[in-house]
């Protein structure tokens, strides 16, 4: 009688274990699910949480909580999702700014903002303007920048605070415009959008979810986009890159796991995250504020948060600014 060859050692230790992973897996999620948000409710990121948090409570079948745990710029919250178990119960909505130039403007940071995360879904770009009031003499990013050069040092920007992405893009405009201004930073984005248009200050780098309402009534000067290319919710406003060849700023969202989640695991919830995104109501929603939104495999979201991390960690160090600069 031919003997057929029977299972290996290694293969009947494993075998009782397949199932029960298996099962694991197919018990997600076993309790409601938290997304924490490391910022104040409010802004683009809370509603943005919170409109996605329906659909996938539909999705999953247990209720999607959205936290807010705001501070440090961020990284509150994120350390709480970086310490948290990777069984996918609790994950991040996460920023740009938080991941990919934290590290680069302060110096105890309590997490790596890439290797300590596991990426789950690309969301959105917000879309990112420049606004200036009214009483400004300028129509145009090259009329605005004769004009600062006229004026050396008698203009102002705002920002949300230091190191924020509204500093880092006055700061690298008025670098490759060769003008010179005061920057005045504010402890956030609310206060610092209402301050420009009293006429405060001058000039504004912000998402267009504090800017466009302003705009639409005429508080506010709309005179670009800060992204490489025109954006389709506006393809009528031109970017800075066409007088400042080179010049780029583009705000995503994301969602993002503690490191060392399982690949099954993340692959539902990327398809799960992608499909919502795709609902009619998400979508318009979204467009309304200037957010756009978007979709990515987790391997090319992490590629990208490497290689924004890169990019403005280098831009950063070039502009000699820090989290406690003024």
């Amino acid at each position: 009688m031919t003997r057929l060859p029977g299972p290996t050692r290694r293969a009947l230790l494993a075998a009782p274990l397949l199932p029960a992973a298996a099962r694991a897996q197919d018990g997600y999620p076993s309790r409601p699910v938290t997304l924490v948000v490391p910022w104040a409710p409010g802004g683009t990121t809370d509603i943005l949480a919170r409109a996605l948090a329906e659909p996938l409570r539909l999705a999953l079948g247990q209720p999607v909580v959205a936290e807010n745990r705001s501070g440090a710029s961020g990284n509150i919250g994120s350390a709480v999702v970086a310490r948290a178990a990777p069984d996918g119960h609790v994950l991040l909505f996460a920023t740009m700014s938080t991941h990919a130039m934290n590290a680069a403007l302060m110096k105890d940071m309590p997490f790596d903002g890439v290797e300590d995360f596991t990426p789950v879904a690309l969301l959105a770009f917000v879309l990112n303007t420049m606004v200036v009031h009214p009483a400004v003499p300028a129509r145009s990013v090259a009329e605005f920048i004769a004009y600062a050069k006229a004026n050396p040092g008698k203009l102002s920007y705002a920002s949300a605070g230091p190191g924020s992405t509204n500093h880092l893009c006055a700061a690298m405009f008025c670098r490759m415009a060769g003008i010179e201004m005061v920057h005045v930073p504010y402890r956030g984005g609310a206060p610092a959008v209402l301050d420009t248009v009293g006429g405060q200050v001058q000039l504004f780098f912000s998402a267009g979810t504090q800017t466009l309402p302003h705009v639409r009534e005429g508080r506010l000067r709309l005179l670009a986009v800060t992204e490489a290319r025109r954006s389709a919710l506006l393809p009528e406003v031109p970017t800075v890159a066409e007088t400042l060849p080179g010049y780029a700023m583009a705000v995503w969202y994301g969602v993002l796991g503690p490191k060392g989640m399982a690949p099954p695991l993340v692959a539902r919830l990327n398809a799960e995250i992608n499909r919502a995104l795709l609902l009619p109501e998400i979508r318009d929603r979204m467009a309304a504020i200037g957010v756009e939104v978007t979709q990515e495999t987790p391997a090319a979201f992490g590629a990208r948060m490497r290689a924004d991390a890169a990019e403005w960690g280098q831009a950063i160090r070039s502009l000699g600014i820090t989290a406690g600069d003024s």
